[in-house]
């Protein structure tokens, strides 16, 4: 077992340790499930998530354990990268790997648990959501922040990101689900608009998010952004689609 926890929660190592050796019998269930398990934890007053990742398959087991970093240590180690550069993400507090002879049996990563306001995901779903346009422009502008910072997010997709209302007209938005993240000193001009190509197949929305960027990435005219911007979301709305009917003919075919 190899466990790192946030110095801020030493004091707290046997409840953490508990609470993911009994992760099955205890703790209040989060999500669906499907994939990954989440559950939430009461410690000292505070909501605490810990999130149980599927068991990999045996060539994925080795490779955790001899040649890269398990989800749970990446989406810790990511977390406080996140932190460091003032980007918004829960604070991390530990993540636990359990070994076997052959590699890695199941990893846990804690952190905070925040309640949010809505997801990017509310802003495709409901064109009239209250204060739409203004939360999108200041999504773009957290987006420009992460950007900038050289955050390439590869899971920049609408549930990814929580929106919490700190005060009227003024929203926190803070990052999910980080086992998938490159750092670079820099980010070039396609890997910034490819990065957001994932969020929404709404033309409309693509336009409001390229005149905000426009704003802020003087580089590039407005026309210019919003092209590469729609040619990139286009790119992966087909590549989506098309997987998923490959899907739906594997499933046939099966049933």
């Amino acid at each position: 077992m190899h466990l790192k926890i946030n110095q801020n929660f030493k004091d707290n190592i046997d409840f953490i340790k508990s609470s993911i050796h009994n992760f099955k019998s205890t703790g209040k269930l989060f999500g669906d499930g499907k994939r990954n398990s989440i559950k939430l934890f009461e410690l000292n007053g505070k909501t605490i998530n810990i999130k149980s990742f599927k068991i990999p398959n045996l060539i994925n087991k080795i490779a955790y354990k001899y040649f890269r970093k398990s989800k749970a240590r990446r989406s810790f180690e990511y977390a406080t990268i996140l932190l460091e550069k003032g980007i918004g993400t829960p604070e991390p507090i530990a993540y636990l790997e359990n070994y076997n002879w052959i590699g890695l049996k199941d990893s846990y990563y804690a952190s905070e648990h925040l309640d949010c306001d809505l997801t990017y995901r509310e802003l495709v779903e409901i064109p009239n959501f209250p204060d739409h346009e203004n939360i999108l422009r200041q999504f773009t502008q957290f987006s420009f922040q992460l950007h900038q910072s050289g955050v390439e997010f590869l899971d920049h997709s609408p549930g990814n990101t929580l929106i919490k209302k700190s005060f009227e007209g003024f929203y926190e938005f803070f990052l999910v689900d980080l086992n998938r993240m490159t750092f670079h000193d820099q980010m070039n001009f396609d890997q910034r608009m490819k990065n957001l190509s994932r969020l929404t197949p709404k033309k409309g929305m693509i336009a409001t998010m390229s005149n905000e960027y426009s704003k802020l990435y003087t580089a590039k005219t407005e026309s210019e952004i919003f092209e590469k911007m729609w040619f990139y979301t286009q790119e992966f709305q087909d590549k989506f689609s098309r997987k998923q009917r490959l899907k739906k003919k594997l499933k046939f075919w099966k049933s």
